[in-house]
Parts: structure tokens; C-alpha cells; sequence
């Protein structure tokens, strides 16, 4: 009988196993460089990876492996340009682009290609305004888009249209009161959202109407602990969430209830090392993961895949790449 050569996806808890894979991305303003790449989300149809460049004011967007395909934006408050673009994200239902246009007050949408569809949003702390808004989800249920508010310290959240829908939090370190929230997801399997209290150095997770759940984390580099945590991610299957510790220049990865579970990066240029890792982002199927590895002006990815060997008696023969 010949060998069969079986190709797995490791379960998520594997944090181990991720694997350095490639990168692409410079310091400049040419296609594929990045000033200040804040954000990336991926395309679950086409696997595209979308880009937002804070400090050029433009989403730029790349093939699986980082190929250059389109660019759009540019400094200004009229309809798809930017002040300061932040967090993006997904409408599966519609594969629309949601970004939070932070120094503007709004959060924009666009085509996959980045034709203008709509906008919402002015600078206040009364319902439906913003101020600063930095991360951004869209719930696969319900469509609702959660987005975090840097300066009014809440998550405010609205209809895919953007349409008012509720609130909650305030500035303070009590739970469910925030200090600068910044990234924020939703967990694919029941709607808890989850959000990075990036100056309280913790991740708070509340129902998907606001109501409190739990927190985990404190200031520090041991396992668990947080130095300004940014963006956030989960797997498909909703078992792990990834967070981006920027400041430990590592990826943590989590329970739902906030077990932690295992970690990769160290501080540094080379391959596999970070620099301000500021957010996260998983393709469709889970086997691969992208970094956004700030201060070094560029996007890494990992893949997460093992292949095992079996022997003619059925047993592991050996484990490699």
C-alpha cells in the first residue's frame, strides 16, 4: 500500500503552528508602500486583502500574497475621501467595505472595488454621532455594524445603513467603562462582541446589545497580560480570538472566555518579528493570518496548515512542512 499524504487544517488552539509565510510593503507613498497602515480585513470571496492607510488617507487593496490591484481615497471630507482611516471591515451579505473615516466623524461604505455606496455620521456625543471612531464590525446575524468611539470612549451601534440603534459605555476603568477603545469583532457563533479598551489594557465582551459579560487582561508582557492592545479577530469557527498586543510586538491568542491559549512574534525586523502590530485578519478558511506590522510599514502573513504523513500501518510517519 503507498503513502497517503493527508493536508489538515490544525485546530485553532494550535497558536504554535503558525508559520512565517511571506510579506510585502515599504515605507512610501507608491502602490503597495504604506505610511501608516492602521487596518486590514480580507475578502471572503476573493480573498483580497484591504489596507488602510491612516496617514495617506486611502484604502489600497492586494492578491492573497500581496500583489497591488487597486487604491482608492484621498485627503478630504467629500464622498470617499478620508481624514485619518481607521478600522474595516465586511458585509458578507453584500461584500460591502465599511471604514471608519476617524478624523471625520464617519463611517463610509464602498463597493469591493471602492465605488461610493454611502456614509453616516458627524462629530457629537449624541446618538448616532461620533468622534473618532476607530474600529469597526459588521454581525453576520444581524447586520448590525458596531463601531468604537476613541474619544467618547463608548461603542455606538447602527443598521447597515447606519441608521441609529444603540450605546453603551463611558470613559473609566469600571466595567463596561472604556479608556481610547479601539478594536472591536463579534463572535461568529453567538453575536458577543468584543473590544480592545486599549488604554485600560484589557478586552471587555458584552451581548450584542451592550449588556457587560466579562474582561480579561492587565498591563504587562507575561502570557495574558496586555501593552495597548489593538486590533481584535476571531477564527471561522468562533473557538479562538486573536489580539493584536502592539507595544509586545506579539499575537496572543484567547478562549472566548479568555483563556489564554498561546502566542507568536517577538520585537524586530526579520522575518516572523514585529514592530507595533497594530490588527489582524483571518481569510475564510482560518489557515491564514495577516499582520499588520505597523512600524515596519508592512503586512506579514502566516500560514497555519501542517501536513502529516501516514505509514502503511495508519500511524503518523512524520510531521513537516
Amino acid at each position: 500500500m503507498r503513502n497517503i499524504l493527508i493536508i489538515i487544517a490544525l485546530p485553532a488552539m494550535a497558536l504554535a503552528t503558525w508559520t512565517y509565510e511571506g510579506k510585502w510593503g515599504s515605507y512610501g507613498g507608491g502602490n503597495g508602500q504604506f505610511y501608516d497602515a492602521a487596518s486590514c480585513v480580507i475578502a471572503p470571496t476573493t480573498s483580497y486583502v484591504y489596507v488602510a492607510d491612516s496617514n495617506r488617507d486611502d484604502v489600497q487593496y492586494f492578491t492573497w500574497n500581496g500583489s497591488f490591484l487597486g487604491r482608492w481615497g484621498g485627503t478630504g471630507t467629500g464622498d470617499g475621501q478620508f481624514r485619518y482611516p481607521a478600522g474595516m471591515a465586511f458585509r458578507a451579505a453584500t461584500g460591502n467595505v465599511y471604514v471608519a473615516d476617524s478624523s471625520n466623524d464617519r463611517i463610509q461604505y464602498f463597493t469591493l472595488s471602492g465605488s461610493f455606496l454611502g456614509k453616516w455620521g458627524t462629530t457629537g456625543t449624541g446618538d448616532g454621532q461620533l468622534n473618532s471612531p476607530k474600529g469597526v464590525e459588521v454581525a453576520a446575524g444581524t447586520g448590525y455594524v458596531y463601531v468604537s468611539e476613541v474619544d467618547n470612549d463608548r461603542i455606538s451601534y447602527f443598521t447597515a445603513s447606519g441608521s441609529f440603534v444603540g450605546k453603551w459605555g463611558s470613559l473609566g476603568t469600571a466595567a463596561g467603562q472604556f479608556h481610547d477603545p479601539c478594536g472591536i469583532t463579534v463572535s461568529p457563533n453567538d453575536g458577543t462582541v468584543y473590544v480592545a479598551d486599549t488604554f485600560n489594557q484589557r478586552i471587555q465582551y458584552f451581548t450584542p446589545s451592550g449588556s457587560y459579560l466579562g474582561a480579561w487582561g492587565t498591563l504587562g508582557s507575561d502570557p495574558g497580560q496586555f501593552n495597548y492592545p489593538m486590533g481584535l479577530t476571531f477564527s471561522p469557527d468562533g473557538q479562538i480570538l486573536y489580539v493584536a498586543d502592539s507595544q509586545n510586538d506579539r499575537i496572543q491568542g484567547f478562549t472566548p472566555a479568555g483563556s489564554y491559549v498561546g502566542e507568536w512574534g517577538e520585537s524586530g525586523t526579520g522575518n516572523g518579528q514585529f514592530l507595533g502590530p497594530e490588527d489582524v485578519g483571518l481569510n475564510a478558511s482560518g489557515g491564514r493570518i495577516y499582520i499588520v506590522d505597523v512600524y515596519n510599514s508592512r503586512i506579514q502573513y502566516f500560514e497555519g496548515y501542517t501536513r502529516v504523513r501516514y505509514n502503511t500501518w495508519g500511524k503518523i510517519k512524520s510531521l513537516f512542512r
